[in-house]
């Protein structure tokens, strides 16, 4: 007698999001999916990243990322840039766009689908230090790509900064799914 399946729980999924897939989402995902395995997450949260444009699709990312990523221990894997599209979006819990523009180019993939909407937030607003009350621009992730190897390592600053906070709202949303619903209120007379 085989015995029975255990029924396998649903990944929480997250998606960062630049504009190449070459430089900050991939440097995001390497952190947030370290942080999540240190944490004892890594079997139940999956993390991937996309770019808005196609114009890196299939290229690895960029050398310079890799090496400041591996200079401060981060495994990295192999890695091949992609464009996001609707679907990805209603297949993540959570969207985590590197500036505000990546996030208004999200925001109209979701078509006006509000719940989607509600899944994408800035990266950098769960950064303690972050500004607050201010536009979303305020929140842009640093684009190194343009400058010298430098860059990426206020980049990857700017990255973990915000990976604790993005792990503890992981962490509270996967506590939720974990609650049995209530039961329903008896109706009639004891």
């Amino acid at each position: 007698m085989t015995p029975p399946e255990t029924p396998r729980r649903t990944p929480y999924r997250v998606m960062t999001v630049c504009t190449g897939n070459i430089c900050r989402s991939p440097m995001a995902e390497v952190v947030l999916r370290a942080r999540l395995e240190e944490a004892g997450l890594g079997d139940v949260v999956e993390v991937d990243s996309t770019g808005t444009s196609d114009e890196e699709h299939g290229r690895p990312i960029d050398p310079r990322a890799r090496r400041v990523l591996a200079a401060h221990g981060y495994d990295v894997p192999q890695h091949r840039a992609r464009q996001v599209d609707p679907v990805d979006l209603a297949a993540r819990d959570l969207v985590l766009p590197m500036t505000a523009t990546h996030a208004a180019t999200l925001r109209r993939l979701a078509r006006g689908d509000a719940a989607l909407e509600r899944r994408i937030r800035m990266f950098r607003s769960f950064d303690p230090q972050a500004p607050t009350g201010g536009p979303e621009h305020l929140l842009d992730v640093d684009d190194p790509w343009y400058g010298e190897e430098s860059g990426f390592e206020v980049t990857l600053a700017e990255v973990e900064a915000a990976a604790d906070g993005i792990l503890a709202h992981v962490r509270a949303a996967l506590d939720e799914r974990a609650v049995p619903d209530a039961p329903a209120p008896r109706s009639g007379r004891a």
